[in-house]
């Protein structure tokens, strides 16, 4: 700035002194004089307004362009509307930033945004807890350093991003992701994370399932077309103690498949809707009193079987869904019993709920197996389980039925001591009556 003085000061000495020997040389000295005073009243005026710009560019914020007059009030008003111009902009590109990463945090995916080197400019929440990563201490650190599953890492460098990677992280063997990178702009890459752990439990399950039921029909068809054959060779006389035998065991194999299709039939009707069918006040003491019935036809006198209902209801819901999950639990507790073992069914009260349970002094089931018992075809014994010609979907069809009932199913056993089986009806589906206990023992 000083510089500017200098030469500007020096210019006006120029002028004055050319002015004042003109003057001299016409005779006019006072004019010539009025003349370079007004010369440097206007260089005074410009340099004003050159130091005014030359102190607002070296720090042109916004709302601080310096004002002027005559041209530079022209220069000055340029500036402003420029700077104006630029800083609309500027809040427009911020908003829509804003709005990206507000959009961005919104969804339930994962958003890494990569810059050409694939290092981390931006990531939302979701990626952040996908992928093990940190927003403010990543930023600018490169993907791969970070993320070093070796299936994802040669994905990456592969650089062929036309189908999605499915993929399992080291830090959490449950968690399946499903990542995809879009390229965009000039070498930038969106780096989408999806979760996609049920969809593959959904369809590992699928296979199990065709898997299981292929396997459950093919035994007793197998047995079935077996001795379809030797009957119609000949080799065996129907009318003979052999003969009886075969039709006997052919029977049991078709009862066999009749009831896994029944089960099918039942699971695929449950799962179609969410609301029970036809539903009416049940009687407790009524269906206890049908399910002991059934009970002691099952069992055939090789178990003691007791009932009891210490306080009468009636319960809303579906009497044939209800029936036929309380019935499941019953034969379960029948099948898993030895000869001369105890079989206890009861209705009791707990904090205004119902509370149907079936208690058996049976084999009992090891604590790693009770969470997935309620599987379809989970078997804990696969040849005990055969053995005594269950399905494999008894226990998956309780569950289906207690949660359209907005029920739950709670189970406690111990190996070799019994199992306790209790499904537990929530209370605005219970109506306890006035009606007195009842108890049998058979």
């Amino acid at each position: 700035m000083t510089f500017v003085w200098m030469r500007t000061a020096s210019l006006v000495g120029a002028i004055g002194l050319l002015a004042l020997l003109i003057g001299l040389i016409a005779g006019d000295v006072w004019g010539y004089g009025v003349l370079c005073v007004g010369l440097a009243v206007v260089l005074a005026h410009h340099v004003s307004g050159l130091h005014a710009l030359l102190v607002w560019l070296r720090d042109p914020q916004d709302g601080n362009v310096p004002s002027g007059s005559g041209s530079w009030e022209e220069a000055f008003n340029g500036l402003y509307r420029l700077q104006r111009g630029t800083s609309q902009r500027q809040h427009r590109l911020t908003g829509q930033l804003a709005r990206f990463r507000s959009a961005a945090q919104a969804m339930p995916d994962g958003v890494v945004v990569l810059d050409a080197e694939d290092r981390i400019v931006w990531c939302n929440d979701m990626a952040e807890h996908y992928l093990g990563i940190e927003q403010r201490k990543d930023a600018g650190q490169p993907l791969l350093n970070l993320v070093r599953a070796p299936a994802f890492v040669d994905y990456v460098r592969g650089g062929e991003f036309a189908e999605p990677l499915t993929v399992r992280l080291t830090r959490d063997a449950e968690l399946v992701l499903s990542v995809r990178f879009v390229p965009y702009g000039q070498e930038e890459k969106l780096l989408l994370v999806r979760d996609v752990t049920q969809a593959e439990k959904l369809d590992t399950m699928r296979r199990d399932f065709v898997a299981n039921v292929s396997h459950e029909l093919k035994t007793p068809l197998t047995v079935v077309s077996g001795f379809v054959e030797t009957l119609m060779d000949g080799h065996v006389d129907i009318s003979s103690p052999r003969g009886r035998q075969v039709l006997d065991l052919m029977r049991a194999q078709s009862d066999r498949m009749l009831h896994l299709i029944d089960d099918l039939l039942t699971l695929s009707a449950l799962e179609s809707s969410s609301e029970p069918a036809g539903e009416a006040n049940i009687d407790v003491v009524d269906l206890l009193a049908s399910l002991h019935e059934d009970a002691l036809a099952l069992s055939a006198g090789r178990h003691s079987i007791s009932m009891r209902v210490g306080d009468p209801a009636t319960v809303y819901g579906s009497d044939k869904e209800l029936r036929s999950a309380f019935a499941n639990l019953v034969s379960n507790a029948i099948r898993y019993t030895p000869r001369g073992g105890r079989i206890e069914l009861s209705w009791s009260r707990r904090d205004g709920q119902g509370v149907f349970t079936v208690e058996d002094t049976g084999i009992g089931i090891e604590a790693a197996h009770i969470p997935r018992i309620t599987e379809r075809f989970y078997r804990v014994d696969t040849s005990r389980s055969r053995d005594t010609g269950g399905t494999g979907l008894g226990l998956a069809i309780v569950k289906h039925v207690l949660t359209r009932h907005q029920a739950t199913l709670e189970v406690k056993s111990e190996i070799g001591k019994g199992s306790r089986f209790s499904a537990v009806l929530p209370v605005r589906r219970v109506r306890f009556t006035a009606a007195r206990a009842l108890e049998a023992i058979q």
